[in-house]
């Protein structure tokens, strides 16, 4: 996988609580990383990321909060990462949700 070649192992793999789903957990260092991948075969509908809106941001944040809890990790540090595939091409966009209040 392409995140493991990178040096984060992955966690968990399409976990599910009543919030929604993340695609992957990983682990970076001592931090914990929620990622969620989008696949684009074209632009017509913009870019992967733009489909992570505030809606899909608070999902994440919920399914996040329900995986830590399930693992007793609350005092890991967290970060939520997106990943675009389109076609043979990959941007990983780390700390994605910095800034958003």
């Amino acid at each position: 996988m392409w995140l493991e070649g990178r040096g984060q192992p992955i966690i968990a793999r399409n976990f599910r609580s009543r919030a929604g789903e993340i695609d992957l957990v990983t682990q970076d260092g001592p931090t914990i990383v929620f990622v969620e991948v989008k696949a684009r075969s074209s632009c017509r509908f913009g870019p992967g990321r733009e489909a992570v809106d505030h809606r899909k941001r608070a999902r994440l944040v919920a399914v996040a909060r329900a995986f830590l809890t399930i693992r007793g990790w609350h005092e890991r540090p967290v970060r939520f990462d997106v990943i675009e595939v389109h076609g043979p091409r990959v941007h990983h966009w780390m700390d994605a949700f910095r800034g958003d209040g």
